[in-house]
């Protein structure tokens, strides 16, 4: 019932994903397992997250066969360096038990260090080698973007950004269109911010007979974004993948987009200068 969105590479993936911050241990791999089941196919986590192993058992305790999930990691700050950027993907892959990644991202720029070059022709080489399917990167605007293009002659397939009612990111979503890069949502519910109380939202959920989140992950779908919400509630993870039947108007979408603040980032991470390690 998800369909398919089509990647620079060949790469196909769900247009809906699930998030996996914080989901570890036996109860993170049962709400992983629980998301499977529910019909998610897409499951995104980090080296950061500390829960790589938890991804990898629940693939394995899956009744999903592997070759249809897609995994994805992250490359964190500290391990931008060549060698280092390879031997994280390597241990990566050794938590998870798995053979290879389906996707792989840098998790932030970190512009200060100035080698997120390094790390994404480490990115390029592994997927080479048959480590990853497709690479990507997470928080890179334009400048960020447009020098990985020319130093390495490879595009990103994804750039994984902070998006939701209260930061639209017209822009960034508008160049990475003109690029042919898939934009991914992180928070796409405003990390239970009050968007989730949103009035305007609210009615507009109403007049559909949807939820909020609901309202706002169909949003995203329209925005042409791909979310990747995180719930570890078997009823929550039904309700978010079930937006495919219905449309916004434009003037829904316009409501939506104008609820967007200039200071709308969650936790103030701004990829110009946040260094994430």
């Amino acid at each position: 019932m998800i369909p398919q969105v089509l990647l620079n590479d060949g790469l196909k993936l769900p247009a809906i994903g699930l998030g996996t911050y914080n989901l570890r241990g036996a109860a993170g791999v049962q709400a992983m397992t629980s998301a499977i089941d529910i019909g998610y196919r897409l499951l995104d986590s980090a080296f950061n997250y500390e829960n790589e192993g938890a991804v990898g058992e629940a693939v394995r305790r899956s009744s999903v066969p592997r070759d249809q999930l897609f995994i994805t990691s992250k490359l964190p700050g500290r391990h931008h360096a060549y060698d280092k950027a390879l031997y994280t993907i390597q241990e990566s892959l050794y938590r998870t038990k798995l053979d290879y990644y389906d996707l792989f991202l840098i998790h932030w720029p970190n512009p200060k260090q100035d080698i997120y070059v390094e790390a994404w022709q480490a990115l390029i080489d592994a997927k080479k080698w048959g480590l990853i399917r497709s690479i990507g990167v997470c928080n890179f605007l334009p400048e960020h973007l447009d020098r990985l293009t020319k130093e390495t002659g490879v595009t990103p397939s994804i750039n994984q950004i902070e998006l939701h009612p209260h930061f639209s990111q017209t822009e960034q979503l508008a160049y990475d269109k003109e690029q042919g890069i898939v934009t991914e949502s992180w928070s796409p519910l405003g990390r239970a911010s009050n968007v989730l109380q949103n009035e305007t939202i609210q009615g507009i959920a109403e007049a559909h007979g949807k939820t909020i989140s609901q309202i706002i992950l169909r949003w995203h779908i329209q925005l042409g974004a791909l979310p990747i919400p995180k719930s570890s509630s078997p009823q929550r993870q039904l309700e978010n993948i079930q937006i495919f039947d219905f449309e916004l108007t434009n003037q829904e979408m316009e409501q939506i987009a104008s609820l967007t603040k200039a200071d709308g980032r969650i936790a103030n991470q701004d990829p110009a200068e946040y260094e994430e390690f």
